[in-house]
């Protein structure tokens, strides 16, 4: 396992526990989504998973080390435009290497692949103000993959986008995770992306969180997003991860209508 969380134990002071006991690991070359109301505790479990946050009790290993601190070896993509407006493009994605001391050769070829990784090689010298939303997007994944860790933490990071460019941020994502062979922990509320990007999810819910139900996506890596949208496995599945999730939101929020 690349990482693993076992028997958690997190929350703050005057309040109810957000973890008590929560286990969950991430395979190498896995694609797991968390699928829970907002405010249930997925970006703790992200949080936890970068060393951004630290258990009360239990335990959080990655690669096989105990985290005790920050994790120099995830990526991290956010629902914000973290963007720096003054930099273009390039020095926005090289930020992380130059932050780290890479040699000036080593990040130029990285920079390369990753222009090249997320179709922005005609971008390189833009600025932020001058990007569509879509290539926001892929600058911020080109930045948050370019020192190849092996892990891309992701919470909700499409969200702010309109539907049709969603979709083809989903195929870009899965396209680029696929030939890194990168292990990707996402967030999401949104339960058709939950089914069409993950190769497991966990409905979760509760407070202190737990897992509702593991859920195993049986599309394969190279799936066809267009066509399984068509098929009425992916509805039957759509329909029986509603349930679980109307679940969780009753539970944390009382009756509302969930995506």
């Amino acid at each position: 396992m690349l990482l693993e969380i076992k028997a958690v134990h997190f929350g703050y002071k005057q309040e109810a526990p957000i973890l008590q006991g929560f286990d969950m690991n991430v395979a190498r070359g896995e694609f797991l989504a968390l699928l829970g109301p907002s405010g249930c505790g997925k970006s703790t479990l992200l949080n936890l998973a970068a060393g951004l946050l630290l258990p009360l009790d239990g335990s959080v290993k990655f690669n096989g080390g105990y985290l005790h601190g920050i994790n120099n070896n995830v990526g991290y993509m956010t629902q914000g435009d973290t963007l720096l407006p003054w930099n273009t493009v390039a020095k926005n994605i090289l930020l992380p290497l130059e932050l780290r001391g890479t040699p000036a050769q080593e990040r130029s070829d990285k920079l390369e692949r990753a222009l090249k990784l997320v179709n922005l090689g005609e971008a390189r010298d833009k600025f932020p103000s001058e990007l569509s939303g879509g290539m926001k997007r892929r600058a911020l994944l080109a930045r948050s993959l370019i020192y190849d860790p092996p892990m891309l933490l992701m919470d909700e990071p499409f969200a702010a986008l309109d539907a049709q460019l969603r979709e083809t941020m989903h195929k870009e994502l899965l396209s680029t995770v696929n030939r890194l062979n990168e292990s990707v922990l996402f967030v999401t509320h949104d339960i058709a992306e939950s089914i069409l990007l993950a190769d497991r999810v966990l409905v979760l819910g509760g407070r202190p969180l737990r897992i509702l139900e593991e859920t195993m996506i049986p599309w394969g890596k190279e799936r066809n997003l267009d066509e399984i949208r068509k098929s009425a496995e992916y509805a039957t599945l759509e329909t029986h991860v509603r349930g679980l999730l109307r679940q969780a939101d009753a539970e944390q929020y009382g009756d509302r209508e969930v995506n």
